[in-house]
């Protein structure tokens, strides 16, 4: 089956409407009795149900009140109706968490209680499917976890335990683990759902089905299928692919054995900043789009810049496609097997090996200008302007008003190959359960292993593009004699703006090593916890960059042109290697006592470790041997928090504080200096989630206050006492809904205070809310539509501002990302 295929939503219906009668006829004909007709499915009858079994980062299957752990769960209908279509998005409706997900489909920032976003990702935080990671590290340049994972009708439910025992049960996530647990098949169900926007071109068909085959075994597959220009109108297909994932499950003695797959191949749009109006002052700017340039759906994507010509880091052209964005693949295959050994052992075996790869482009405007500055710093005193690309290509353009504001952007190319990310994971443990006088006692003994590869080529190219947000032309800088200094809108191999910083090749491979153990007691109302993990990683491989450039006829046409004069290329000859083996300890001790069965207090200690990776080879972490100081290779966080957990019929409470000390060492890339990053910080808090359910009116919500600051700053001392850049003092979610009949009506609202653009503490990212909202309609027991319109007032709501980060600038002139514009959206799901 090509995943491409489907391009119009009613080939989309069609196709789910074929599918009915076939999945009717399934019912009919599996072994026993038929399921009898399923309710729509309307979620937990609490919205946060403390009574629910965590199973990630926790030595064992407990309830919510009954662990020592600050943990949220998301159920699928929460996620479905909440208008969360990404990894990062569903992290947003999580307290403690702050996700930047602006990005699109991959690339989200996230930070959880003030652990810092210096550069990008997720450094301390780890994604998981079914408990094993999707990658070993969260913050790895231009593919992050999320790049990789995109939910769907699998997924049951979501996991997501801050801190804490995070530090025992997984490695380089002493921040947070996010687990997406998919469904297996227990009862007989499925979903077949049609999803089409309203205002913007995006259609996707999702599906899953799942039954027992036997008394002993069962299966569960889905997936789904898109086609689109996706939310902002780049003017192309840029979304297009799909994804397929099962599992198959066959219960034994005392246990079970479980085969699972992934098949991943989805291209999407890269949203980067864009050119924004920024005015005012630092204290109190204004934000506002640019003339024919939306900040929510503007894109610097355009049909009329497609194609990039490169040197790659073999040094053979490459020639790139610039609608593949985000382009994701992955071919998984996992076992999972739960054995009881006799006399109260059990062993529990999990192991993933992922084939990962793909693409990472996208446009990013390292400097925003009237169009005739650009053309006079390019081209020098007196030079001109015509259309490279689009309608007007080959003619003059009066740089007064061009583009229909006179303004140019210098465009960044972000090009990444990204041939091999592929990663496999193994965890084994064993568990003995000991009955005492005072309580059971459970020990449990674990090894986990991972090797992860991180090989990419970089090769940047800088553009000159019109700020339009939509179907924007290239630009062709003329000097004043008449010569072109540009080539078919490129300005210029590499990134000279940028000191040509990114012109890269990485061949790199981690090895994680790591024995731990865990005790748990629970004598009377008390639960006591305590685990160690000892992490040893091995880092091994070569990594490269340009070390000047040369002459070079990039295109093959027997002429230099002026861009093709200074070529930077990878430097093979200067291969560095990477060489390094780095231990280190954690703990994570915790206490819960149960006041009664509606009301509990916990308290939790612990002390975890990230180990940086890519981050630290062209940010100068390696020595020349490729060696890495203790303290640059592994950064430690300590952790303390506390809390009350409380519930009735028709409310739930938790609250933690939380104290924090994290260590940092980091580069950004995305930076005109490409700052190094050498920081320790402390952060404080206090998370507070809950929920009140009475009858029909349900709302789940949540709020995090956090006081982060710079402790220390080993290349910017007058960092120190500054609050990290884009750390909100609070953050917020609201989820309420409310059913009369056959209708539900809901929404979520996410809301941030003000924060600080960079360091040093500048320029202020102004505070937003955004506001989602639903409406649902059962038309059946089985069939519902439904209608979301996210971002429903259509608010400008800043993640990052980039090309002027300290200060408002007097031409007002910047470039930011922005949450996603107003998006509506139908939906028609039909339930098996």
């Amino acid at each position: 089956m090509n995943i491409h295929a489907m391009r119009k939503p009613a080939l989309v219906i069609a196709v789910a409407l074929a599918l009915l009668p076939a999945a009717a006829a399934a019912q009919s004909t599996t072994a026993g009795a038929a399921a009898p007709p399923a309710a729509a499915k309307k979620g937990p009858d609490k919205a946060v149900n403390l009574n629910a079994t965590v199973v990630t980062a926790s030595p064992g299957a407990l309830s919510k009140m009954s662990s020592s752990i600050s943990v949220s769960s998301l159920e699928a209908d929460q996620i479905q109706n909440s208008g969360l279509q990404n990894a990062a998005d569903i992290l947003r409706d999580v307290p403690g968490i702050r996700a930047e997900s602006s990005g699109g489909d991959g690339n989200a920032n996230i930070s959880v209680r003030g652990l810092p976003v210096a550069s990008g990702g997720g450094k301390f935080v780890q994604f998981q499917v079914d408990g094993m990671p999707v990658l070993e590290f969260g913050d790895i340049a231009f593919a992050t976890p999320d790049t990789f994972l995109r939910p769907d009708f699998n997924i049951d439910h979501v996991e997501v335990v801050r801190g804490g025992s995070s530090s025992v049960f997984a490695s380089n996530a002493p921040g947070a683990v996010i687990n997406f647990i998919t469904k297996t098949g227990e009862t007989q169900e499925g979903d077949i759902g049609v999803t089409t926007g309203l205002n913007y071109d995006s259609q996707r068909l999702d599906f899953d089905y799942g039954q027992p085959i036997s008394a002993t075994t069962r299966f569960h597959v889905g997936g789904y299928l898109r086609d689109g220009t996706g939310p902002k109108d780049v003017g192309y297909n840029a979304q297009k692919g799909g994804q397929l994932m099962g599992n198959l499950t066959h219960d034994i003695e005392g246990g079970f054995l479980r085969a699972s797959f992934q098949l991943l191949d989805d291209k999407s749009p890269a949203y980067l900043p864009v050119p924004i109006s920024i005015t005012g002052s630092n204290s109190n700017p204004s934000v506002n789009s640019l003339p024919g340039f939306s900040a929510q759906s503007g894109a610097l994507q355009s049909p009329y810049f497609l194609r990039d010509l490169a040197v790659d880091a073999n040094g053979n052209r490459v020639v790139t496609n610039i609608a593949d964005g985000y382009h994701s693949k992955v071919a998984a295959f996992g076992g999972e097997g739960k054995f009881s050994l006799g006399d109260g052992w059990d062993l529990h075996e999990q192991f993933r090996v992922a084939k990962n790869s793909g693409d990472f482009v996208g446009q990013y405007p390292a400097e925003v200008n009237t169009a005739s500055a650009l053309a006079n710093e390019i081209g020098g005193a007196g030079a001109t302007l015509r259309y490279a690309s689009g309608p007007l290509a080959g003619q003059t353009a009066d740089p007064a008003t061009v583009g229909g504001n006179g303004l140019a952007t210098r465009v960044h190319l972000f090009n990444v190959s990204l041939p091999d990310m592929g990663n496999a994971t193994n965890n084994l443990t064993l568990k003995r359960a000991f009955d005492t006088a005072n309580g059971p006692l459970d020990l449990l003994l674990g090894y986990y292993h991972s090797n992860q590869t991180i090989k990419q080529d970089w090769h940047w190219n800088s553009y000159l593009e019109t700020v339009q947000g939509s179907k924007a032309s290239l630009l062709d800088v003329y000097n004043a004699a008449g010569q072109p200094v540009t080539q078919n809108g490129l300005a210029a191999y590499g990134t000279p703006y940028w000191g040509n910083c990114c012109v890269r090749s990485y061949d790199a491979t981690y090895r994680m090593d790591a024995p731990f153990v865990s005790l748990s007691w629970q004598p009377g109302n008390w639960q006591l916890d305590g685990g160690l993990r000892y992490d040893r990683m091995q880092a091994s491989g070569t990594y490269a960059g340009s070390t000047g450039t040369a002459p070079i006829d990039v295109n093959g046409d027997g002429v230099l042109q002026t861009p093709e004069l200074t070529v930077p290329v990878v430097n093979n000859n200067k291969v560095m290697p990477i060489d390094y083996t780095k231990h280190h300890l954690e703990y994570s001790f915790g206490a819960n006592y149960l006041v009664d069965t509606d009301l509990a207090l916990f308290g939790r200690v612990s002390r975890g470790a990230r180990f940086n990776a890519d981050r630290l080879l062209f940010g100068g972490g390696l020595l020349a041997t490729g060696d890495a100081p203790q303290g640059v290779a592994v950064n430690v966080v300590q952790q303390y928090e506390t809390g009350v957990k409380w519930s009735t019929r028709h409310t739930s409470l938790f609250v933690t504080g939380f104290y924090a000390t994290t260590q940092e060492q980091n580069q950004d890339v995305t930076s005109q200096t490409q700052s190094l990053i050498s920081r320790n910080y402390k952060s404080k808090g206090l998370e507070v989630e809950g929920s009140v359910d009475y009858s029909n009116f349900s709302v789940r919500g949540g709020a995090t206050y956090t006081d982060s600051k710079i402790t220390k700053d080993a290349i910017t001392p007058a960092d120190v006492g500054n609050m990290p850049q884009r750390q909100a003092k609070f953050v917020w979610q609201l989820s309420p809904s409310y059913r009369f009949g056959p209708v539900t009506v809901g929404a979520t609202v996410i809301g941030t205070t003000k924060s600080y653009a960079s360091n040093p503490n500048g320029l202020v990212m102004p505070g937003y809310t955004q506001v989602n909202a639903f409406a649902l309609y059962d038309i059946n027991d089985r069939m519902s539509v439904s209608l979301h319109a996210d971002n429903l007032f259509n608010t400008i709501g800043l993640t990052e501002i980039d090309q002027s980060p300290g200060a408002v600038q007097a031409n007002g002139l910047n470039t930011a990302r922005s949450i996603l514009g107003r998006t509506i959206y139908a939906s028609w799901k039909y339930s098996l």
